[in-house]
């Protein structure tokens, strides 16, 4: 597979999963067990747990919801969002690099 078409592939990937997100119900991760290990291990909740929850809510503009799993996502939910779109950025320049040069 050549470079090009990897790159593709990455960054079908970093507009594909938000929109999967945003198309997935709001209280889609709500149900089932605990994943982290502070809760299974210890019984206690850290700083981080119900951040998919809260950003999910954040996601679909329940800011309510998101504030009541975790305040923090709020803070940390732009941090990731504008890390996830500088790897799309830089994939993408690299792209257009790789096409040109072709």
């Amino acid at each position: 597979m050549s470079k090009s078409n990897v790159l593709l592939l990455r960054m079908l990937f970093w507009v594909g999963v938000p929109i999967i997100l945003l198309l997935l119900p709001k209280d889609f991760f709500d149900d089932g067990p605990p994943l982290c290990p502070s809760m299974i291990f210890l019984g206690e909740e850290c700083p981080g747990c119900g951040m998919t929850r809260a950003c999910m809510y954040l996601i679909h503009f329940d800011f309510t919801e998101a504030y009541f799993y975790n305040a923090l996502c709020f803070l940390v939910f732009p941090i990731l969002a504008f890390a996830w779109a500088r790897l799309f950025w830089t994939d993408w320049q690299k792209w257009r690099l790789l096409r040109q040069s072709a």
